[in-house]
């Protein structure tokens, strides 16, 4: 496939996904209204009961909608503290009416279909506005008569019908255009609206900042031991070795030179050993290929060496900060190794980008998806080492896939040495 038609491809994407978004926008009005419906009954003591209802209703959607704005836009918004609970019917309502995120979930199925569903609404309305110019107006215009406009022309001639085909098909191309960007501003104005206030993710930041010192203080710990520990058993028991060999060998030196010889080649193997394990332990701590090349050029080392039919779409510019290169690589590679061994597909691809002092990259595989932060140690270490540079990791794995983790990193360019922008492994 073509880059032109990758973009086709992609434009098409966009438009479909508009699309559905508009139409979707219709649900959440119903939404609203049975929502304001339960409010307006309140006074009567009606609607009481049916506040939690109506809470959880507008939970699920702004959930689905969280999620949906993650995968097709790149947003995330952060999810809402839970719906308070009660003892009894009444109390559970009286707690959800005093509550900060109902009343954001009421205000986003209220005024989203009104700015950001009518924004995803454009290109729709383009593309079928121009196709009726296109499909319909050539076979029509003659029984509609003179008072026939299409936009702004008067179709009354064959001329003119040309020029309002013309017209349409620029309305289609318009459409399919503006579809890409229309989708990303839509998920900006989506976040605006359901993202938490500014007081909740300042006191939930400092809670991650909180945790994250912590675990990186864990983390360090935990890495000088295995350091130790694999210098120990390995490396130093090595040398040891070898320096008592190298004794033996002195002493039989002149007495039995064949023992002698026969020691110094042991001596020299063990060398060779205790060498290559010094290089394992020191690529596991800096891989030579991160710190010659840089992140593109190490993540596309991780995809030679992968199973998996691996893509990696690289557009940095300049060298980033060592401790940020390193947060990712290992990131990255831990990512690889979980799509190799749970995801059961055979294709991944890899972007990496830096845009307003972020570095962001997101894994894509076409496996069977169901993945899950809470389960399991792999995706929880790497939400713990991003973490520790004020860093984010984000996951959208739906039964049946596809899955995307998308990580985020503050960084900022620390040389003017650069590497090739793109390649495919």
């Amino acid at each position: 496939m073509t880059d032109r038609q990758k973009r086709f491809r992609e434009r098409l994407v966009a438009y479909w996904r508009c699309q559905k978004l508009s139409l979707a926008s219709l649900v959440t009005c119903l939404r609203s209204l049975a929502a304001l419906g339960t409010l307006a009954l309140l006074p009567v003591g009606a609607g009481l009961p049916l506040v939690p209802r109506a809470a959880r209703m507008l939970r699920r959607g702004s959930d689905r909608e969280r999620d949906r704005t993650a995968r097709w836009t790149g947003t995330v918004i952060d999810p809402p503290d839970p719906l308070p609970t009660g003892p009894t019917v009444t109390a559970r309502a009286v707690a959800v009416l005093g509550s900060p995120p109902f009343w954001r979930d009421l205000a986003w199925c209220c005024f989203g279909p009104w700015s950001a569903g009518l924004l995803a609404a454009v290109p729709p309305t383009l593309v079928v506005h121009g196709l009726f110019g296109v499909l319909v107006q050539p076979f029509v215009w003659r029984h509609l008569g003179p008072d026939n406009w299409y936009a702004f022309v008067p179709v009354e001639s064959t001329g003119t019908m040309l020029a309002a085909a013309g017209l349409g098909v620029g309305f289609v191309a318009a459409g399919l255009w503006l579809s890409a960007p229309v989708l990303a501003r839509y998920g900006e104005w989506t976040g605006r609206l359901l993202g938490a206030p500014y007081a909740t993710r300042l006191e939930r930041r400092i809670g991650q900042l909180t945790d994250s010192r912590a675990d990186a203080l864990d983390t360090q710990a935990a890495e000088l031991r295995r350091i130790e520990r694999d210098l120990h058993d390995g490396a130093q028991a090595r040398l040891v070795s070898l320096g008592l060999t190298l004794d033996q060998a002195d002493r039989l030196v002149e007495s039995d030179p064949a023992t002698a010889r026969r020691l110094l080649g042991e001596v020299r193997a063990s060398s060779e050993r205790a060498l290559q394990e010094l290089r394992d332990l020191v690529h596991g701590i800096l891989p030579p290929v991160l710190a010659d090349r840089g992140l593109p050029d190490a993540v596309r080392s991780l995809a030679l060496d992968s199973f998996l039919d691996v893509e990696v779409d690289a557009e940095l510019a300049g060298r980033l900060p060592a401790a940020v290169e390193g947060a990712a690589y290992f990131a990255v590679a831990e990512l690889l190794a979980n799509a190799g061994k749970h995801s059961g597909g055979s294709t991944v691809r890899i972007h990496l980008r830096r845009a307003d002092g972020l570095l962001r990259v997101t894994v894509t595989d076409d496996g069977r998806g169901g993945a899950d932060l809470s389960r399991g140690t792999g995706l929880a270490g790497v939400r713990r080492r991003l973490a520790a540079f004020d860093g984010t990791l984000a996951l959208v794995s739906p039964p049946g896939g596809p899955t995307t983790a998308t990580l985020e990193l503050p960084c900022a360019s620390s040389s003017p040495k650069t590497s090739s922008s793109s390649a495919t492994a």
